[in-house]
């Protein structure tokens, strides 16, 4: 359901509590976050002997913007290469161009 501001209302459980949250995004993509994040929890508490949930989160948000901060040093990587070989496409084109204009014709 939608209120007036076209902002997505929607009810989603994380670490067993739930929570009513508007978002930009649309329903589905929000219970999809939640679901990665509750799965997060799940895994931190898992893999101990962790019991306060308020910790398992702190240590699923850590984890979450661990990710974060290296999908974007790859992304960053990326587009550096990306760069660089347009770059070299570009030079290669000229190149190839130049010496086209410069060879005889028959």
């Amino acid at each position: 359901m939608s209120d007036q501001a076209g902002k997505s209302v929607v009810t989603v459980a994380i670490a067993g509590e739930e929570y009513t949250l508007r978002a930009d995004a649309t329903a589905d993509y929000t219970r999809e976050c939640a679901a990665y994040v509750d799965r997060t929890v799940s895994d931190i508490r898992g893999q101990g002997t962790l019991v306060e949930t308020h910790k398992a989160v702190i240590l699923s948000a850590l984890s979450l913007a661990d990710q974060l901060f290296q999908a974007r040093a790859e992304l960053d990587l990326l587009r550096r290469e990306l760069s660089r070989l347009a770059s070299k496409l570009a030079s290669d084109i000229d190149s190839a161009a130049q010496s086209e204009d410069l060879a005889p014709r028959s």
